[in-house]
């Protein structure tokens, strides 16, 4: 099982989402198709596109990397992940398991 961090953007609203998954596939429609209700940021806008994603060796790295880049609370910062791929080779490197 293959674990992923992946970042969503919307045109729409201007913003990221940040998530973790086994399923990409799976997940996005499940955020497309407001799967999770009310309650998940993903329903205020229909046009979140895949901005970036990141392979990790496990949930446990995953879910780490996910909180890291939620905690930065920075636009920037997810522009510049996917501008310097060298920053998200670092950030893994950071949360190896």
């Amino acid at each position: 099982m293959n674990w992923q961090v992946y970042i969503l953007y919307s045109p729409k609203l201007d913003r990221y989402y940040t998530g973790c998954t086994s399923d990409l596939d799976l997940r996005i429609e499940k955020h497309r198709n407001h799967f999770f209700g009310n309650t998940v940021f993903t329903t205020k806008a229909e046009d979140w596109e895949i901005f970036l994603t990141m392979i990790c060796n496990g949930e446990k790295q995953a879910k780490s990397v996910e909180l890291h880049i939620k905690k930065m609370k920075s636009k920037k910062y997810i522009e510049n992940l996917k501008a310097f791929p060298e920053m998200v080779e670092k950030l893994l490197t950071r949360y190896v398991i």
